[in-house]
């Protein structure tokens, strides 16, 4: 029996995210951490194969068209033992080699055998999925394909891509899995407009893209995917141990139980929580950095363990300001705030911002870690004495690869960081051998609202590349 979801083709995107406050805190569950959507979403099309009367084919493409050789072939079949659907990558020849996409062949693998357990009368039909991503996700320059087209075509391999580090990989595997979901069962099981389908795409995607990165993360970055900017605190990573591996033994029944909430999630996501309000927005800075100081978590995490105390007492003030910074925005934007000019009015926000980077820079210190390292500080000052900037900080875990501030909503603040901005460049190293380049302004801003069905109309001129 087919599915008669198959039939039309269906198109959703996922926001990408970066973190305002709370980037080491949300690797614990006692804290939280305050993290906006962006408006830079990674977009997926799927449509059903047309194959003649009689002949019936096992196989998902997946394309990625604005890169070359972005394809990949899968092959599917239903496992014995409960094991669910297993997907096999196929190679165009016998002396070709596989391009492997852990992202991708784990969430299909993992949304089909979903699938197939929700409604295992249906047949899965062959089908083709082109992904599109918005151009800010990649520094790379790239050329569009008509005046009105919002996708660039970059002209280089996935490998030769340069990430901006705005979530691609959250974005791609929960808008590839909102995807399946959409166009394979039927509306009455899930509707993305439905709070209850949007807990099973969180939960699935959590799944599926933990077992592609091979580690539980914290799951902030598929929560703003699915959910928009929140305040967010992590489950627990116990609940994804031993549902095991596509194929294993009883596979589909214990996904099935971890997605659907047999297996309870102790994640909390509060969209209420955060708001931005209306005259303000976020703006990121993309800085061109010679090098990385790699393995900065496992750092941070050894000094906390090895000086708990100290760690903390910052741990404990970095949580009272996320939260008086969740709170005030929020206070801004659902208060009628009486006249004045917007040192006033902001005067809160940028005493928060310079708490909790004071905060972030004793943790640097103390744990010998760059979380804001010097260069960053020079930046971020020097951003901040801009009129109509509010403050900004190092996004996430921290670093030398971008800033975010938070600015008033006009163009002369923009040109004015522009023409900051574009005489910013320091030759000189750091006492850490780190030397700061160009400093560009990335297109994006904050994104409040997560996972949503798209036009099909809107790829038409991607579809046949």
């Amino acid at each position: 029996m087919t599915s008669p979801a198959s039939l039309a083709p269906q198109s959703v995107s996922a926001p990408g995210k970066v973190f305002l406050a709370g980037g080491y805190l949300v690797l614990d569950r006692k804290y939280t951490a305050l993290v906006f959507g962006l408006d830079a979403r990674i977009h997926c099309h799927i449509e059903p194969i047309r194959t003649q009367s009689g002949v019936y084919l096992n196989e998902i493409i997946v394309k990625s068209p604005q890169f070359r050789e972005a394809v990949w072939e899968y092959g599917y079949r239903l496992t014995e033992g409960n094991g669910g659907v297993n997907v096999t990558q196929l190679r165009a020849s016998h002396d070709s080699s596989l391009n492997r996409n852990p992202f991708i062949e784990t969430a299909l693998a993992y949304a089909l055998t979903y699938i197939s357990s929700c409604a295992p009368q249906y047949l899965i039909q062959p089908s083709s999925i082109s992904i599109l991503a918005s151009s800010s996700y990649y520094s790379n320059p790239g050329k569009a394909r008509s005046s009105n087209s919002q996708f660039l075509d970059f002209d280089v391999t996935l490998e030769e891509a340069h990430k901006t580090g705005l979530g691609s990989s959250a974005a791609l595997v929960t808008s590839f899995t909102a995807a399946l979901l959409t166009h394979y069962l039927p509306k009455d099981v899930f509707d993305l407009s439905q709070d209850e389908s949007l807990k099973v795409l969180h939960n699935l995607s959590q799944a599926s893209h933990c077992a592609a990165q091979g580690k539980v993360g914290s799951g902030f970055d598929i929560a703003s995917a699915v959910y928009g900017s929140c305040l967010y605190r992590r489950f627990s990573p116990s609940l994804l141990e031993g549902h095991g591996e596509p194929g294993s033994l009883g596979f589909a029944s214990k996904l099935r139980s971890l997605v659907d909430g047999g297996v309870e999630w102790d994640t909390e996501i509060q969209k209420a929580a955060i708001k931005m309000p209306a005259g303000l927005r976020l703006l990121m800075c993309d800085v061109d950095c010679g090098s990385q100081t790699p393995g900065m978590v496992k750092k941070v995490l050894a000094w906390r363990k090895e000086r708990q105390e100290d760690a903390d007492k910052i741990w404990k003030a970095l949580q009272e300001g996320n939260e008086a910074l969740a709170a005030e925005l929020t206070r801004l934007a659902t208060v009628e705030v009486a006249n004045g000019d917007a040192g006033e009015r902001y005067g809160k926000l940028r005493e928060i911002f310079k708490s909790n980077r004071e905060l972030i820079r004793q943790m640097s210190v103390q744990s010998k870690v760059p979380v804001e390292p010097p260069q960053q500080t020079a930046l971020l000052d020097a951003v901040s004495n801009v009129p109509g900037v509010i403050g900004g900080v190092v996004p996430g875990a921290g670093g030398y690869d971008a800033i975010v501030v938070l600015i008033e909503d006009k163009a002369e603040v923009i040109a004015e960081l522009k023409k900051l901005l574009s005489g910013w460049k320091v030759d000189e190293d750091g006492e850490d051998g780190v030397k700061i380049g160009k400093v560009g302004i990335l297109g994006v801003r904050e994104e409040m609202v997560g996972v949503r069905l798209e036009e099909p109309g809107l790829y038409k001129e991607w579809l046949t590349g």
